[in-house]
């Protein structure tokens, strides 16, 4: 156990602990401890009690001595100073045009230190007025920004209820307050009525919040659902906390309803979340429920009539089965597509003749370009281009039917191999448009040709339709604003093939 005496230096301040050693110590009387902030001159507030020593933080500082009439007069000083350096800082706060609001001024006492304490809405700097106030009062400066709660504590009031502040006479800490309690004490919300001085929430609201909680256990909350001792049945209108009552309106039927008091003891209720609902509403509640676990959707399956529910086992047998059926058609098919493609597959032979194939169409459109550089030249003498219109078609009719007996050699000799049979259509058409006007024409020659080939032994068929179109734009020399340019032919890609082939 240890030996200990409560010291409180300012009215609105914190009770701290210090060892009164062998002093004979009273309630209220003046002594001198040392503190953090260096020697202080405080008033006992708890005469010597003995507390163990786990409640103890050490360490526990001694009682240097008892204050004397000497100790009282310079206390009483510093209060004086207090006053006169509160103006000065006032006043240079002002000339340096700072957003911050002084509060109080505060010495040690022993003089070593000042303090300024003040109010602000963001951070302040305030390095330019520590150095004029340390120039001027020539000792420690330390300011010290407080909130709006600490502020009111400082500077004192009346409450709403008449009497002096609670923080400025007795309340030493700030207990967190919420709006839970207001709830819980059934006060009315509004900001205005239960605020204090400071624009917070009353710390008032905390003195009674426990007990409140204690009796708000068993009882009901508005719109609840109850039974009355004589068996009827309403709704809770209001509660009475503190005299353990409740108004409920109660149905006396015939649709008449009246407004009676009972006792919290001799009724009984039933929260509002399991308050039953009107007889004529039940009957869609089971609907209602499986709605909600379903989350508002109808059900995937419905069974049909006269059939029985599946239990677990078979659902999972049934489900097995389908998942079997559909990978054994995954695995059906995937050998149906390779049979497919291995009734196209290219042979070394087939391979070689489509590189001259295609070396032999890269010289055709390397001839088409030198023509359409010919029909340039051949322009400035010919007025109407039918020679070069000749020239273009014959040439687009060669190289269609170049592609059309490539293709039916190369079938030809697949089909002897594989007991096939082939047959190839060829068809060209050659459009020209005049405009006379700018004295040009536009030919176009298409040749398209289609082969078709059927397996007699795996019974499928292969269908290559290849187009090709040229199309090359003439100045025929007849319109007003005509000029000897052409424009080259252009060879359109093959549609339709499954190899690129012409």
């Amino acid at each position: 156990m240890v030996k200990i005496i409560g010291v409180k230096f300012r009215n609105v301040g914190k009770v701290y602990y210090f060892d009164p050693g062998d002093l004979d110590i009273h309630y209220n009387d003046h002594v001198i401890v040392e503190t953090a902030r260096g020697i202080e001159y405080g008033t006992v507030m708890m005469m010597p009690t003995e507390v163990p020593d786990e409640k103890i933080t050490a360490p526990l500082k001694p009682v240097i001595r008892m204050a004397d009439a000497k100790d009282d007069e310079r206390e009483k000083t510093n209060r004086e100073k207090e006053k006169s350096a509160y103006r000065i800082c006032k006043q240079k706060i002002r000339e340096h045009g700072l957003d911050m609001k002084l509060i109080a001024a505060e010495y040690t006492f022993d003089n070593s230190k000042v303090l300024f304490y003040f109010t602000a809405d963001g951070r302040i700097d305030f390095r330019e007025l520590v150095k004029d106030l340390a120039s001027v009062f020539r000792t420690r400066i330390e300011l010290r920004q407080i909130g709006v709660r600490d502020e009111t504590k400082l500077l004192g009031g009346y409450g709403i209820c008449g009497r002096p502040l609670c923080c400025h006479t007795w309340l030493t800490d700030f207990a967190p307050v919420s709006i839970k309690m207001a709830k819980d004490q059934n006060l009315s919300l509004n900001p205005a009525k239960i605020s204090g001085t400071c624009g917070r929430l009353m710390c008032c609201l905390k003195n009674e919040a426990d007990t409140y909680a204690y009796l708000n256990k068993g009882m009901p909350s508005r719109g609840d659902y109850v039974t009355t001792p004589d068996g009827k049945h309403g709704d809770v209108q209001s509660v009475n906390i503190l005299r353990q009552t409740v108004k409920v309106i109660v149905d006396m039927g015939d649709d008449e309803k009246e407004l009676q008091e009972y006792d919290v003891k001799d009724i009984t209720f039933i929260p509002k979340a399991k308050k039953p609902k009107p007889d004529q509403k039940n009957e869609n509640k089971p609907e209602r429920r499986e709605k909600k676990n379903t989350g508002g959707r109808k059900p995937a399956r419905e069974e049909k009539q006269g059939t029985e529910t599946k239990s677990g086992e078979n659902a999972d047998e049934e489900g097995k089965q389908r998942r079997e059926k559909k990978r054994h058609n995954a695995v059906a098919k995937d050998n149906t597509e390779s049979a497919e493609a291995k009734t196209v597959e290219i042979t070394p032979e087939e391979n070689g003749e489509r590189k001259r194939r295609r070396k032999r169409r890269g010289r055709g459109h390397r001839a088409g370009e030198t023509v359409a550089v010919d029909t340039e030249q051949q322009t400035g003498s010919s007025a109407d281009g039918g020679s070069v219109e000749r020239g273009e078609t014959a040439r687009a009719r060669r190289n269609a039917q170049d592609g059309a007996s490539l293709h039916k050699e190369r079938h030809s000799q697949d089909a002897g191999q594989q007991n096939t049979s082939t047959s190839v259509t060829s068809s060209s058409r050659t459009e020209v448009v005049k405009d006379t006007a700018h004295g040009t024409e536009k030919v176009t020659a298409s040749t398209k040709t289609e082969f078709i080939r059927e397996n007699e032994d795996t019974g499928t068929k292969v269908t290559v339709t290849s187009e090709k179109t040229v199309t090359a734009t003439l100045v025929t020399g007849s319109g007003s604003d005509s000029k000897p340019a052409a424009v080259p032919a252009k060879a359109l890609p093959d549609h339709g093939t499954h190899d690129g082939d012409s």
